[in-house]
């Protein structure tokens, strides 16, 4: 779901300007996005109510990232036998004018495929998505 429709309360638009404002600090030229979903009736079948997307947006297409844009992606899972509501990965894909250049996932093995960034920059990528998780739930091991 859009970030900017997520933000519903004081805690959550806090957590998503942190995100934003984590990958501006080591990104500054990149633009955020809080809308990447278009509100068309196809779109809305696909959105994942219980996740936060936000969109990043490189002046051109950056060739160490390997892309244009980066689709982010806060997967959720609320577990009503314990009462949590947590974050249980994040996902992203990097996209440039031909499509989708690379995805990657925490879930499971941190690990990019298509072109994927530069290593020093997958290394950030996955430094950032360490710090995304520390966000919403504590401590977590890449």
């Amino acid at each position: 779901m859009n970030a900017a429709e997520r933000a519903t309360n004081v805690e959550l638009a806090s957590k998503i300007a942190a995100i934003v404002n984590l990958i501006k600090s080591e990104l500054p030229d990149i633009r955020a996005d809080l809308k990447p979903w278009t509100n068309d009736r196809d779109t809305r079948d696909l959105i994942d109510p219980d996740s936060i997307d936000l969109g990043f947006h490189f002046p051109g297409r950056s060739r160490l990232w390997q892309c244009q844009s980066i689709l982010l992606q806060i997967r959720f899972h609320d577990d009503p036998i314990v009462g949590s509501h947590r974050a249980i990965g994040v996902e992203a894909a990097g996209f440039d004018y031909q499509g989708r250049q690379w995805q990657f996932s925490t879930i499971e093995q941190w690990c990019f495929t298509g072109t994927a960034p530069q290593p020093e920059m997958a290394e950030q990528f996955k430094q950032f998505c360490v710090q995304i998780l520390e966000l919403f739930n504590g401590s977590v091991e890449a």
